[in-house]
């Protein structure tokens, strides 16, 4: 059965935008999970929120959206919110691992308490059809902080539970922890999913055979740096096709449209792609020059010199393996 790739949703990269593009260039993502409904204390959409997750721009994907809340009755008004649209899921956010916040009890920094987690879990049930799963990391400050919330977990009815094997003060520094996700494996009879540095077709195949149990693979800043990446992992490839570059300049393409129809002015635009290419990047020779010639750039016209170069170099050259 071949794997079940999920897109990890991240914060000012995967929007409809991107996850539309990605599936008509690339494909190979079985499930996208839109970027968190944050209410901050207001029970108001945003703007930003509402477009993201309208029907209309998720036709040809499978999405299903996700919260971030440390309150029941958010979670609640944001339940009632995406089952008026029309999704019957929402996962739960509590792995992002950014201070601004975890220092807020939220993300990380709400696995900790294990009885917060239970107190809105059970209004949620009680007060909701929604169906609920999780995105966590093992903890903030320790890896051990999830054992204690795997009980309470065990309570609902949770789909899933797509756990990042880090903790949150790791930010993104530091390898994945794979003895304490294994021993995530041996405390739940949930469903997990995987996530963390699955950023190569041999990356994933270490990981399918460290845990042969798991069969839902999230991947994040994997599928950034290499959009290629859930297709060539479905096929078990190790070479690029021969249409890479092309392909790719198309799939650029289309995100600098999106973009440009989005943004006003020419440097909001750079600096909108320049956040993707600090990822699309590690995927070609002469990282760093790229980033750096794409920063000095102040125009359009200056911008696309710089791309158009990038790819003519590639296009010279034979695909490298993964």
């Amino acid at each position: 059965m071949p794997p079940y790739i999920v897109s990890s949703p991240l914060q000012g990269f995967t929007d409809y935008r991107f996850r539309n593009a990605h599936q008509k260039y690339y494909g190979g993502v079985d499930l996208y999970y839109a970027p968190y409904i944050r209410l901050n204390g207001k029970k108001v959409i945003k703007p930003g929120y509402q477009k993201d997750l309208q029907v209309k721009n998720n036709t040809t994907i499978n999405v299903i959206p996700q919260v971030m809340t440390n309150s029941a009755e958010e979670f609640l008004f944001v339940s009632d919110y995406v089952q008026s649209l029309g999704y019957n899921e929402l996962n739960w956010n509590l792995g992002c691992p950014y201070p601004m916040v975890t220092n807020k009890c939220l993300g990380s920094g709400l696995i900790s308490d294990p009885d917060r987690i239970d107190g809105i879990l059970d209004i949620v049930h009680s007060n909701s059809s929604i169906t609920v799963s999780m995105k966590m990391r093992m903890g903030y400050e320790d890896a051990s902080e999830i054992l204690d919330v795997f009980p309470v977990l065990a309570k609902y009815p949770i789909k899933n539970i797509g756990i990042h094997a880090r903790i949150g003060k790791q930010l993104y520094v530091g390898g994945v922890d794979l003895e304490s996700f294994q021993r995530c494996v041996d405390s739940t009879d949930q469903t997990l999913y995987f996530n963390g540095d699955i950023t190569s077709v041999a990356r994933y195949r270490e990981m399918t055979n460290r845990f042969p149990m798991i069969d839902h693979w999230m991947i994040g800043r994997g599928l950034i740096a290499d959009p290629y990446l859930p297709m060539m992992i479905k096929e078990d490839a190790t070479d690029y096709p021969e249409d890479r570059i092309d392909r790719f300049s198309k799939f650029h393409d289309r995100l600098f449209t999106e973009y440009s129809d989005k943004l006003t002015g020419d440097k909001a635009i750079i600096r909108k792609l320049l956040s993707y290419w600090e990822y699309f990047a590690q995927r070609f020779d002469n990282t760093a020059r790229i980033i750096k010639n794409i920063k000095k750039t102040k125009t359009i016209e200056a911008y696309d010199k710089v791309i158009a170069e990038v790819f003519r170099y590639e296009r010279s050259k034979s695909y490298i393996e993964v």
